[in-house]
């Protein structure tokens, strides 16, 4: 990987980390318990539920996420950045920019 392809995959990768953060923001906004005094229907409150359940399980994987671009982050500047962790040999560029946290080249995840 030359110079050029490593400052745009740490760009992507400080992007990356900004949407998750707000997006993890979002999801724990909407993940509050609903107040019991909030006059809803019953259908209504189950509905709301099974949504907040919905968004705790894209929070969790959102928080996941995080973790892992930060990992990366961390790595950006050692030898072994962009190499895959099973085979290791280099990942592509093109999967870096498509997914930054990538451990795997794309043979290795499937």
């Amino acid at each position: 990987m030359d110079k050029g392809q490593l400052k745009s995959v740490i760009k992507k990768l400080i992007n990356e980390i900004a949407i998750t953060q707000i997006k993890i923001a979002k999801y724990t906004e909407i993940c509050k318990p609903i107040a019991p005094e909030n006059a809803i229907g019953r259908i209504s409150r189950m509905d709301a539920i099974n949504n907040k359940s919905v968004v705790e399980a894209a929070l969790r994987q959102e928080k996941n996420k995080i973790n892992q671009l930060k990992i990366m982050q961390n790595k950006i500047k050692s030898p072994d950045f962009g190499t895959c962790i099973k085979c290791k040999k280099h990942i592509p560029f093109e999967r870096l920019m498509i997914r930054p946290h990538s451990t795997f080249c794309v043979n290795c995840a499937q």
